[in-house]
């Protein structure tokens, strides 16, 4: 029997003794209290992390680790990518994978729910989300021997390819792009329109602060608090919304882009930054350059919740 090959991808974890050590001999209790809550916040990634690892030792697989900051090139050769640390680590994991390679997302440090009640008047103090993520360290060993005796199938996600000036980028967007000017306090400016088998839509024009595009998986992010819909999670939509347009009241703003149809976007600012998925993924855009989205990037394939499936059956 072939074992099995996992690589772990971690999320980085940060010492914060000596942090906290100088905290203790400042005046500031609310600073110690929130040196304190960051290095429990660290102490639960790494214990999640050991645990896991535990658990695989006693498994007939080989798997082996890695920071996520340590890999930027295309993840091969291996049969599942376990991804520690919370929806952050889980959309680096995405980013490095084809339609081959199955992810499981295992949140380590989820929130809890009394410290968020204890601190409510002093910080916040919710810690990881871990949406996507199907696993915590309480479940992590079930889950993995569903896994690994294929009692579960991993679900199979929509992402959005994007091409810059008709060069493809090599990153797919699990949950959302954002384009817009570097400076928050600049005006975007940019036209758009659908296109459905050649055949364009009226072309739009816009001013505003930019435009964010989701999947189904993202719409439950910042397009769902920016005012947008939450998508079914295995939709082959993309929903987009342009943010804070200057002539507010357009029902053109807001729309959706069908599996057979693409955006395509004209730049007219000096400047532009396209993000994908947060902050850490991005490609500089300038005046006339041309963007182009659509939901026909090669699907992931994720182990997510039963209380996902379920919600989107």
């Amino acid at each position: 029997m072939v074992r099995k090959r996992l690589l772990l991808l971690l999320k980085p974890s940060y010492d914060l003794s000596l942090h906290t050590t100088a905290a203790a001999t400042t005046a500031s209790s609310n600073r110690d209290k929130v040196l304190k809550y960051l290095h429990n916040r660290t102490l639960s990634h790494k214990n999640t992390v050991n645990f896991c690892q535990k658990v695989l030792s006693k498994k007939s697989v080989e798997w082996e680790t890695a920071l996520r900051s340590e890999i930027s090139e295309p993840i091969r050769d291996v049969d599942l990518v376990i991804a520690i640390g919370g929806d952050g680590t889980l959309l680096h994991a995405s980013h490095l994978v084809d339609d081959s390679i199955p992810v499981l997302g295992v949140n380590s440090d989820p929130t809890q729910p009394k410290e968020v009640a204890e601190f409510i008047e002093e910080f916040d103090a919710t810690r990881s989300t871990g949406y996507l993520c199907a696993s915590t360290a309480t479940n992590f060993e079930e889950v993995v021997d569903d896994i690994l005796e294929n009692r579960v199938k991993p679900s199979e996600l929509s992402r959005m390819a994007i091409a810059i000036n008709s060069k493809p980028i090599p990153t797919y967007a699990l949950n959302d792009i954002l384009l817009a000017h570097p400076c928050p306090a600049t005006v975007s400016r940019f036209s758009f329109r659908i296109k459905q088998d050649g055949e364009p839509s009226p072309l739009l024009h816009s001013r505003s602060s930019g435009l964010r595009v989701s999947t189904g998986a993202g719409s439950t992010a910042a397009m769902h608090s920016a005012g947008g819909f939450t998508m079914p999670i295995f939709s082959r939509e993309l929903q987009y919304l342009v943010r804070e347009p200057i002539a507010a009241g357009s029902n053109l703003t807001h729309g959706f882009v069908k599996s057979n149809e693409t955006m395509d976007i004209s730049w007219f600012c000096r400047e532009g930054k396209l993000y994908v998925d947060g902050s850490n993924v991005f490609h500089s855009v300038e005046l006339g350059d041309t963007i182009e989205m659509s939901s026909r990037a090669p699907q992931l394939k994720m182990y997510l919740s039963p209380e996902i499936i379920s919600r989107n059956k």
